[in-house]
């Protein structure tokens, strides 16, 4: 087993079509886990990482894939995830689990949208990472432009610890700045490194890289400045240290060049992973011990250590013929299979049977793993987020944030035996996704998918007729809107019946106003109107009556009620009573207080050559787009723009036909705003 200090978790994200799953490729072909490169668009079998066929035929990654491999001694699990904000859930629950990441950037484009929304997810999380500046190959790449960016859009200390050595099809390979060495990649996959003096002709530009990266360094190491200050040669032994401590501490970010598609610059990346990233031992997790928990803490503390009491979390299933695979991270504790661990949530005890790593879609029995490790049990049955822990410390990890679903389609299967396969399929992409949603028309009786925009859907109904054969038809795109209040309104409300025996009653004054919180329960009750036992049953039905509003039945949101007063009966009040007048109460306060339709807002992001920026700006103002600006760069323009959802159906096949297919657009839920 390797030493805990020895082992990366690690996860590749960025936007799309940066190169992630070009770079993983690379990565595991120089660490000897695969003997031939596939390209992600290049024929041939395709990319490792990416092995559903659907990933093959589109070129883009759709599930994140795990694989495990060794570079010199230190081992790496590695995690290729999804650059399609539509998949962004793939990315969420990785960065849960993991340790560090490498963020992708491409040399031309620099900072894109979804590279903002992976930048959130990072910081949400708190995973220290490194930047890899990718396509240097490509014309008009600029690293520099790019560090900027990083500065400027996403706030970070962004330190370059490499110069290039030459620029564009001139790319040669790169300088390390702390060893001050020239690095080239030779052979027909660049597997033959290469280190040799900096040329002549780069030797300025180097030395002052060089100082421009120690000042920056210098900042976190007062030994470093005081070396600085005495003239004195800065050890690469305490750049390195000076480097892991400021990037463990989330206060740098390291930056690093190459082409992985021209096969340089990815193994200074490895060795940057083991130098720089933290391993488990680095850091710790807090867990909720359970309330039913007597004299016990709120929050404690779990650390990497194999010998305390196991705690894993659950962080993505399958369901494959055989049953359901299920990916957990183990944050401290031994698990071996035979073992029998608890379900905090469920509150019942769960056997271990087969225990693998993964490789992609291929698996590798293991015999035990230990706190750090991340491994796939089978047939384990547990949702998404669950907590698995031994007996004695039963505790509870935090969940990972799931975002609200924006786009639904209605399915209907075409033929009767469509029906049961179609029922099976939802079942099982509804335990494996978090941001696929199943639901019931009440009025037409349709089955209702919900998701994060028209490829996430369009997916799942490929998935349906490829893995399940069955057929179904889809009907038109529909909006998930919400519905507000405008201005405060007060309700007094009593509910009273009789009908022999005891009755139902209860009595609730109060108000609701407007919030900038989706809901928020304020109980201002005194002098015992409404006993305590009943306020928690008033605050369920006022947030049941939030979940179909008056004007077209969309949800409520944004709403604060204040639970001013009231009145009972000391026989004929109970829970169910003052649920209903809470429920009614709502209603009625809510038909005066103004109440408005809200539509989602997509931020839109088109990059599109400067010859049809003019065409392009036209056809979003004319979908109701507001233009946030535009950026421009080497021939091409980047136009940002906030546009209701509705209007953003089918814009992928307008936008080439507008741009004779030269433009690329990605978007992302930005808000909800009052439709007009």
């Amino acid at each position: 087993m390797k030493p805990r200090e020895r082992v990366r978790n690690i996860g590749i994200s960025a936007h799309i079509d940066s190169g992630k799953t070009t770079l993983s490729e690379r990565i595991l072909f120089y660490t000897g886990r695969i003997h031939n490169i596939e390209e992600v668009r290049g024929g041939g079998k395709g990319a490792t990482m990416d092995f559903m066929e659907l990933e093959k035929e589109h070129g883009i990654t759709i599930t994140s894939a795990a694989t495990t491999c060794q570079w010199k001694e230190t081992e790496i699990n590695l995690i290729d995830t999804p650059g399609h904000v539509d998949f962004t859930i793939e990315v969420e629950r990785a960065l849960r689990v993991l340790d560090g990441a490498v963020m992708v950037l491409c040399a031309v484009a620099g900072v894109q949208s979804q590279s903002i929304t992976v930048d959130r997810q990072m910081k949400r999380y708190r995973v220290p990472r490194l930047a890899f500046i990718n396509k240097m190959d490509r014309a008009g790449a600029n690293p520099f432009r790019v560090v900027q960016a990083m500065r400027d859009r996403l706030k970070l200390n962004a330190v370059l610890f490499q110069y290039p050595i030459g620029c564009e099809d001139q790319f040669q390979g790169v300088i390390d700045l702390v060893e001050m060495t020239a690095n080239y990649y030779e052979g027909e996959n660049g597997e033959n490194w290469v280190k040799s003096s900096i040329p002549v002709t780069h030797q300025n530009e180097a030395q002052q890289a060089r100082e421009k990266m120690l000042d920056a360094l210098s900042l976190f190491s007062e030994p470093m400045t005081a070396m600085l200050l005495e003239d004195e040669e800065v050890p690469k032994e305490l750049i390195w240290e000076t480097i892991r401590q400021a990037t463990l501490r989330l206060e740098l970010v390291p930056v690093l060049l190459g082409s992985a598609f021209k096969n340089k610059g990815v193994q200074n990346l490895l060795d940057a992973v083991t130098l720089y990233l933290p391993s488990p031992v680095d850091r710790f997790v807090v867990a909720l011990q359970r309330p039913n928990e007597p004299n016990s803490q709120p929050q404690i503390p779990i650390y990497s250590n194999p010998d305390s009491p196991l705690v894993a979390l659950a962080f993505k299933l399958t369901v494959e013929s055989f049953g359901q695979l299920t990916y957990i991270r183990i944050y401290s504790g031994t698990l071996k299979p035979g073992d029998t661990v608890y379900n905090p949530r469920t509150e019942k005890r769960v056997q271990i049977g087969r225990m693998v790593k993964m490789h992609a879609n291929k698996r590798e029995e293991v015999k035990d793993a230990v706190a750090g490790d991340i491994v796939a049990l089978l047939g384990v049955d547990c949702a998404s987020g669950d907590t698995l822990c031994s007996e004695e410390m039963p505790v509870s990890l935090e969940g990972m944030f799931v975002p609200e679903a924006v786009m639904t389609l209605a399915i209907t299967p075409k033929k009767q035996e469509d029906s049961d396969r179609l029922a099976k399929a939802l079942h099982r992409f509804q335990r494996e996704d978090p941001t696929f949603r199943v639901s019931v028309d009440p009025e037409s009786n349709n089955t209702l998918i919900s998701g994060m925009g028209e490829l996430h859907l369009e997916i799942y109904v490929e998935r349906i007729k490829r893995e399940y054969n069955a057929e179904v038809y889809v009907g038109q795109p529909a909006v998930a809107y919400r519905e507000t209040i405008l201005q405060r309104a007060s309700f007094d409300y009593r509910l009273k019946k009789q009908s022999g025996g005891s009755g139902q009653f209860a009595h609730v004054t109060g108000r609701i106003e407007p919030s900038d919180e989706p809901f928020v329960f304020e109980n201002k009750v005194v002098g015992g109107a409404i006993p305590k036992e009943y306020i928690p049953a008033c605050e369920k039905g006022f947030k049941e009556a939030m979940l179909s509003g008056l004007l077209e039945g969309y949800p409520v949101t944004g709403v604060k009620v204040v639970l001013e007063g009231g009145s009972y009966h000391p026989v004929d009040s109970s829970e169910f009573a003052f649920r209903s007048a809470a429920h009614q109460a709502f209603e009625q306060a809510f038909a005066q207080a103004k109440p408005a339709m809200l539509e989602p807002i997509m931020l839109v992001e088109v990059e599109t050559p400067n010859e049809f920026v003019g065409r392009v700006q036209g056809d979003l103002s004319s979908r109701r787009g507001l233009l946030l600006g535009s950026q421009t760069m080497q021939g091409e323009s980047v136009i940002r723009a906030e546009v209701p959802l509705e209007k953003m159906f089918g814009y992928s096949t307008a936008l080439r036909s507008l741009t004779s297919g030269m433009a690329t657009f990605s978007m992302e839920f930005a808000c909800y705003r009052r439709q007009i």
